[in-house]
């Protein structure tokens, strides 16, 4: 019998009524960690060492999850998937895993991400593309790519990721799994290798709502060493789930739910429309109000470069320790400088250059008030206007891109500039901090998509219900990817 494709109660009670020992428990995520390496490239490092921990009243004690390699873990390789850091292991753990481990739970694997986190397509990371489990030609999405595809193939109930953007969410919704960052500050940051730091999130990714706030329960608190974090000890969110949804008020935005807007629609963006506005009738049926609500076009169409601009400024400013002189492997050259150069040039992917290339040229003294004072001028009307229909309504719901995962050649489709609001909506629950959930939502061409819910700060046991009574009406829940399955993973 195998547990790792179960929920965390239901190991959980397996463990308590001495069904399996947190030993076999281990032996099967890492042979499954193993397997699913060779398929889909999900892994940095896999803890064949990973030891026991005493089964407890806790719900994560003694079961294995997986931890993104942007989480700083002592004494285990932290790279941030970069060859900057290839052999980097730190001597201080992230507060958030060492709440993880006073839960019991057991770390087996550090995941495969985006470098950095910079990027969508889980395709940068040093060590290679992760493939999607559903589909291996297709993409996880980032940067979260090896913490989903890993939850998806069922070898553990979850991961921990990290979101500045959709980090979390879009991999969740392409790899047919839940995926939650909470408000900002809700977990503490401490440990996280920083990206943009006003926009970066801690968060989990597993099978079912549930799990999730299991997951983050145990992973949240207030920080000394985060002056971000604050105390959420009046917040329990698995205690929260109840499933009462009656009354409930959800709106989602016309201008990126109607089909009408785009012209060269696809027929999987076509059927992913129609399948989110059937999903809107199911929300009906339990009780939600659900309203269209119209949202400024040139506004939204400001996102994306909003996005850019304070996301590569933020990390150019954060990432310039990385010299090769305090950690990392040492540069070649004559001098200091020869050997920044070196280190920097050599160990960083195009992608992330041209990123600092740009955070250094909106960063300049005669570009400044042009490009980044403007970009937050926007981020700011962005999050007045979700303030404002949190004002009127509990959650706005809308779609997650613009179908299912993308082949690793469809990067025409990405660049669309008709579903650029589309594919980048979920940036605003990085803008405002809100916390924000992606569930399953059903299927396109045998691949899974999703839906997602963000409501206002500091709402995070509202959202999650909602999240919880959709779960439970939609029946996605729990699922492990075909492909995994039909390879027996």
């Amino acid at each position: 019998m195998t547990y790792m494709d179960k929920s965390i109660k239901e190991i959980h009670e397996a463990l308590v009524n001495k069904e399996v020992t947190p030993e076999e428990l281990i032996k099967e995520s890492l042979s499954k960690c193993h397997v699913l390496q060779e398929k889909c490239n999900a892994f940095v490092t896999i803890l064949d060492n990973a030891k026991k921990m005493e089964v407890t009243d806790n719900l994560l004690s003694g079961i294995p999850y997986g931890v993104k390699d942007n989480y700083s873990t002592k004494g285990v390789l932290s790279t941030g998937s970069s060859n900057t850091l290839k052999d980097y292991v730190p001597f201080f753990t992230a507060t958030s895993i060492t709440n993880l481990e006073k839960a019991g739970a057991i770390m087996v694997g550090k995941t495969v991400m985006d470098e950095f986190g910079m990027g969508g397509t889980g395709t940068t990371g040093h060590t290679g593309i992760v493939r999607n489990p559903w589909d291996l030609n297709r993409m996880c999405a980032g940067s979260s790519s090896g913490s989903a595809a890993s939850v998806s193939a069922g070898v553990y109930p979850y991961a921990t990721g990290s979101d500045t953007g959709d980090s979390i969410r879009k991999p969740a919704a392409y790899c047919g799994i839940v995926g939650y960052k909470p408000t900002y500050g809700m977990i503490s940051r401490y440990g996280l290798f920083p990206f943009a730091s006003s926009l970066d999130h801690c968060g989990a990714l597993a099978r079912c709502v549930e799990d999730v706030a299991i997951v983050v329960d145990a992973m949240k608190g207030i920080d000394k060493n985060d002056m971000t974090s604050w105390d959420s000890s009046n917040i329990h969110l698995y205690d929260s789930l109840n499933g009462n949804v009656k009354g409930t008020k959800l709106c989602y935005i016309k201008e990126i739910c109607d089909i009408n807007n785009y012209p060269n629609a696809s027929l999987e963006l076509k059927e992913h429309l129609h399948n989110f506005m059937n999903k809107l009738k199911e929300c009906q049926s339990l009780g939600i109000e659900v309203e269209e609500v119209s949202v400024d076009k040139t506004l939204l169409n400001a996102l994306a470069s909003v996005y850019v601009v304070i996301s590569c400024a933020e990390a150019t400013s954060n990432m310039s320790n990385l010299t090769g002189i305090i950690f990392g492997p040492r540069g070649e050259g004559n001098n200091y400088i020869e050997m920044m150069k070196d280190y920097r040039t050599k160990g960083f992917s195009p992608l992330i250059k041209r990123r600092f290339v740009i955070g250094s040229y909106v960063l300049q003294s005669q570009n400044k008030d042009r490009y980044f004072h403007n970009a937050q001028r926007v981020r700011r009307l962005l999050v007045n206007e979700w303030n404002k229909l949190f004002e009127k309504y509990d959650a706005v719901i809308l779609p997650v891109g613009s179908g299912p995962a993308k082949t690793f050649d469809d990067t025409s489709n990405m660049l669309d500039k008709n579903t650029t609001i589309l594919e980048e909506h979920l940036q605003i629950g990085n803008f405002g901090g809100f916390p924000s959930i992606t569930i399953p939502s059903g299927f396109i061409n045998n691949l899974p998509v999703g839906l997602n819910i963000t409501g206002k700060c500091y709402d995070d046991e509202k959202v999650l219900n909602i999240a919880y009574a959709l779960e439970n009406k939609f029946g996605y829940k729990g699922q492990i990817a075909k492909e995994v399955k039909e390879n027996e993973i």
